[in-house]
């Protein structure tokens, strides 16, 4: 099987490691990195809303995304 994942055990029976498929490897590098943009864009946004939040409560005017635009 070319997708099948091999087990290195300890000397008490224990998984210690695992060797996977480079085919599998390189699927799961790339959804890795797909995931980290998205919490990235995520924590973002977070910050964004935080601010704006903190701005309604001290009275703070923000910038416009026309004004920002411009």
């Amino acid at each position: 099987m070319e997708n099948s994942l091999k087990y290195i055990i300890d000397e008490h029976g224990q998984k210690s490691s695992v060797l996977v498929p480079i085919k599998v490897w390189e699927e799961l590098n790339v959804n890795y990195r797909k995931l980290q943009k998205k919490i990235e864009i995520l924590e973002g946004i977070g910050e964004g809303l935080e601010e704006v939040s903190k701005a309604r409560k001290t009275g703070k005017k923000l910038e416009t995304l026309q004004d920002f635009l411009k």
